[in-house]
């Protein structure tokens, strides 16, 4: 007896007709278009979460990387003459260079560091002052952006560099004079007397993120030095890496070039808890939309019962005719596994879109919600962000295919095994 190629082109067409037939005709069109909307939200809501989700991690690490340290280079504690701790760095240009030598390491410069009030009229905010030279500053690229950036980096040797937030706070402009007050000033009879020191607005920045633009204030090195009494010394070595990702490999040989009373202080040991709180939650949040997804698989089963007791009496007479067990459940798992294919490349269409359009999505949203949907003091960054990967999609349309084509098999099989005789016994 000749066999039939699975898949032959009469079960695509048996299967066609059995998709587009209307109710009356026996077939189930209504749950068909409520199975397919429901894959294609449910996928939509995949690709979309995983597209924020990596976004979100993106912009949030690349503010760290672009507007901070890869490494930073701290001495060992130390008595000092006067019987206190002193962690400074007095050879600090010959180590800075020795550490841009070690293989791997783009750029190492000194910093001085430390809290201080900024003031200007009555208005006041903590902040705190990086001394760093305006070509090491240059290195920074969050911070030198000139698309996000006002006034001009060129004349950081004539006054003051500070963040947006900090412009905000304190409602200055570029070329208004700020108070830099540190209450550890010199020390009198009468007590210590604070140290105030005013500078020239020249250039205002914004990272990216809310905390550094909020809180962050860059200075000349030998201005800082002098302000916080600190000459001829320096407080820490940023240091920045070729590949960040694996900064863990280069502490090493940091540690044997910096030498023995030298502490190691990577980005992610800064940021480390929060980017493993962010993949606990990306895990659950793929976990929650993966049921999602296999709750909308299963109005495929329903609509495929129905279908199968609908047309009962056309697999008997379709048996009767010839047609084998194997050419049943193909038919009636094309009609299933189709629907999650269609409802899959849909979703996988809107989740794009999504990614693409978030901005004007995101605006609008606000416009209608009256604003403050997005709290950058809340969730860091400024804006939401959307990034679409190649593994996401992919693992969002495998997870998808494979629940649908699954839970297709089990009412193909129901069908496949319906007894010709018992289906037209009451025909």
């Amino acid at each position: 007896m000749a066999t039939t190629a699975p898949f032959a082109r009469f079960e695509w067409m048996i299967a066609w007709r059995y998709l587009r037939a209307r109710r009356s005709e026996g077939g189930v069109s209504v749950m068909t278009w409520i199975s397919l909307i429901g894959v294609t939200l449910a996928v939509f809501a995949l690709v979309a979460t995983l597209a924020v989700r990596s976004g979100f991690r993106s912009e949030f690490v690349d503010t760290i990387l672009g507007a901070n340290a890869h490494v930073t280079v701290y001495r060992s504690a130390t008595v000092g003459a006067n019987g206190q701790l002193d962690r400074t760095i007095p050879d600090y240009d010959a180590l800075a260079a020795t550490l841009a030598a070690v293989p791997g390491v783009t750029h190492a410069a000194p910093l001085t560091r430390g809290q201080v009030m900024a003031n200007f009229g009555n208005a006041n905010s903590g902040v705190e002052i990086f001394g760093i030279r305006g070509a090491d500053l240059a290195s920074l690229r969050r911070i030198v952006d000139p698309t996000t950036g006002m006034g001009d980096l060129n004349r950081f040797d004539e006054g003051i560099a500070i963040g947006s937030g900090v412009a905000q706070q304190l409602g200055v402009g570029l070329g208004d004079k700020i108070k830099i007050i540190s209450p550890n000033g010199v020390k009198t009879a009468f007590g210590t007397s604070p140290r105030v020191n005013a500078y020239e607005v020249v250039y205002i920045f914004s990272a990216g993120r809310w905390d550094i633009d909020r809180t962050r204030v860059y200075l000349p090195l030998a201005q800082a030095q002098r302000f916080f009494d600190k000459d001829d010394v320096a407080d820490e070595i940023e240091v920045m890496v070729e590949d960040p990702e694996n900064v863990e490999a280069m502490i090493p040989a940091l540690i044997q070039t910096a030498g023995e009373n030298t502490l190691i202080w990577t980005w992610r040991d800064s940021a480390g808890a929060f980017l493993r709180a962010l993949t606990v939650e990306d895990n659950v949040m793929f976990i929650l939309l993966s049921i999602l997804v296999l709750i909308a698989s299963l109005n495929i089963i329903s609509g495929l019962v129905m279908l199968v007791k609908n047309k009962g009496r056309d697999i008997g007479i379709l048996r009767t005719m010839g047609l084998t067990e194997g050419s049943v459940m193909r038919v009636f798992f094309i009609c299933g596994a189709s629907i999650g294919t269609l409802g899959t490349i849909m979703g996988v269409g809107l989740g794009a879109l999504f990614a693409i359009y978030v901005d004007p999505i995101f605006s609008a949203i606000n416009y209608v919600s009256g604003g403050g949907v997005w709290d950058p003091s809340i969730r860091g960054i400024y804006y939401l962000p959307a990034e679409l990967k190649l593994a996401d999609v992919m693992s969002a349309v495998s997870l998808s295919l494979f629940l649908s084509w699954v839970v297709t098999i089990f009412p193909a099989r129901r069908a496949a095994r319906m007894n010709p005789v018992e289906a037209l016994r009451y025909e």
